[in-house]
């Protein structure tokens, strides 16, 4: 007889306490994976959640910059991806070498580096920041020029809060929330007048623009389910207006575009969060194990501590 959904489930959670497992699930998750999880957010609220724990072990349902940043903040404890293919076309777009480069040729412009990139990145970078503390970490800086990396939406989001900094940005962001185009706003108005619009910054600035909201994804979720109003069109990932619906089942959310689809995200399943419960222990969980020398961790970690200085 095959394994039903709440069998595996159940599975999962009698391997956590046998293995002494904490799992964190990333907000975009499929609702399955979500509800095997210790804790539910935004990458950076799971690290840090994370390094709060006792256990030893720590599953991350998410992509490989998550469970790097999970590490640097629990050096100590075992961190597993679920999925080592799920990855992240932003956080990896960019080299430390090309960003080095633009350093030297501007000595005076601290670089600001979205969470959302990977570990070896983060060493050349001088600030890090959370599409939720963006505005407030860079209005806090005491520098004016800044190069802010990679995301260019997120960038322009916070140059236009922050119109004293000189921001410089670069070609690059998040394919999947960049894909949204204005008039997919305007049509999503029309066929759902009476809804407000709660969009990503990673969305181009002609969509939020358009938007009620524009907010992390988490942001996103307290908006939503904090506001009086019954109806949201959910500029973000897809999967975030299905956990709002059982979250809120007398609201309606209604998905900005079927483009709003992570694929990375979407490769973690279930049966991969049970594999790698089960292999934890084994020799078979090596292949999953993030690891990092310690000098790696301690220069990435440096611009995560500013950020922490600065009120992040």
């Amino acid at each position: 007889m095959a394994n039903t959904v709440k069998s595996i489930q159940d599975e999962i959670a009698r391997l956590k306490a046998e293995k002494d497992i904490c799992i964190l699930a990333h907000s975009y998750q499929g609702h399955e994976i979500v509800e095997t999880a210790d804790f539910t957010g935004d990458s950076y609220k799971l690290s840090v959640d994370a390094s709060k724990v006792t256990n030893k072990n720590i599953v991350f349902a998410g992509v490989h910059f998550m469970a790097e940043t999970a590490k640097m903040l629990s050096p100590d404890k075992h961190v597993y991806l679920a999925n080592t293919e799920a990855g992240c076309p932003m956080a990896e777009q960019m080299e430390p070498e090309m960003i080095s480069q633009i350093k030297a040729r501007e000595p005076d412009r601290k670089v600001v580096a979205y969470i959302n990139t990977t570990a070896a990145l983060k060493t050349v970078c001088d600030v890090c920041v959370t599409s939720s503390s963006a505005v407030k970490i860079v209005s806090a800086m005491e520098d004016k020029k800044l190069l802010f990396i990679p995301d260019c939406n997120l960038g322009a989001f916070v140059q236009k809060a922050c119109p004293d900094k000189d921001i410089m940005l670069l070609n690059g962001g998040c394919p999947v929330h960049a894909a949204v185009l204005p008039e997919e706003v305007a049509a999503a108005k029309a066929a759902h007048p009476n809804a407000l619009v709660l969009v990503h910054p990673e969305c181009r600035p002609a969509v939020s623009e358009q938007a009620d909201y524009v907010g992390s994804t988490s942001g996103i979720i307290n908006f939503a389910k904090s506001s009086e109003a019954k109806e949201f069109i959910i500029g973000t990932e897809i999967s975030i207006a299905e956990h709002l619906q059982f979250e809120c089942p007398d609201k309606r959310f209604y998905i900005l575009s079927k483009k709003i689809l992570c694929p990375n995200m979407k490769m973690t399943t279930l049966m991969d969060v049970y594999n790698v419960c089960k292999a934890i222990g084994t020799e078979a969980a090596v292949e999953s194990e993030i690891v990092m020398s310690d000098e790696l961790i301690a220069k990435a970690r440096v611009c995560i501590d500013e950020m922490l200085r600065l009120g992040g």
